[in-house]
Formats: C-alpha cells, structure tokens, sequence
C-alpha cells in the first residue's frame, strides 16, 4: 500500500493528493484515493460528499479509518498547521508523502489535539 500511495502522490503532482487507508485489528486492508477538492500544490481537502463515499467504501468492508494520507510537493513531509487543523481523527495515522527530493520521503505522524509526534511504521511484504 505504500507503493500505491507514493504512485498516487506523483499521478497527482503538482497538486497534493489524499486518500485513507482502511483496517481491521490495527492491520492495513484497503486503500481508497480521494479527490482532493482544492486541486491545489499546497493544500487538501476532502469535500463532503467525497468524504462520504470514502465512509460508504469503508463500512462496506467493516473496516476503520486507520490512516489518512497525503502529498507534499514542495515542502518536507511534516505537517503544517493547515495538516494539524485538518487532524480530526485522533485514532489515526497521518502519512505524508514528501515529493521535492529525489525520491519520495514517507513519513508517519500521529496528530492529537494539536500534538504532532512522528510515528514508526512498518511495511509488510
């Protein structure tokens, strides 16, 4: 999946993209691209109804908002306030993935109220 998400971030480039990762017991199933709605280099956003039918695809599976993932074209990949106001699921992971070197820079965080601390992660074969 984090292949998937690095592909998805350069499809969309120059403009940031989003999307959410799916899981059951901690454990990544699905991957589901939004729409960023600002169409922007320097900003996401999820509209309303997009955001629904990211919930739609989850509750098909019965699955949770495990983490919520997005690009950084231009900057490193650690969140700015405008990413740490967007932090509504503190349950969640946030990954961004930073695009400006030479090879993409995937970073975890977790964001509570406010508090960003970077998180480890691991990819599974």
């Amino acid at each position: 999946m984090l292949d998937r998400m690095v592909e998805h971030a350069r499809r969309e480039a120059p403009n940031e993209c989003v999307g959410v990762l799916g899981t059951r017991d901690g454990e990544p199933q699905l991957l589901v691209e939004a729409e960023n709605a600002r169409r922007s280099p320097l900003a996401y956003e999820i509209a309303p109804q997009e955001l629904l039918r990211v919930h739609d695809r989850l509750d098909e599976d019965d699955l949770e908002v495990g983490a919520i993932y997005h690009s950084h074209t231009r900057t490193e990949p650690v969140p700015s306030q405008t990413d740490i106001n967007l932090a509504f699921y503190p349950d969640a992971l946030y990954f961004i993935i930073g695009l400006a070197g030479e090879e993409p820079d995937v970073r975890a965080f977790r964001i509570v109220e406010g508090e960003v601390t970077q998180a480890p992660y691991e990819v599974a074969e």
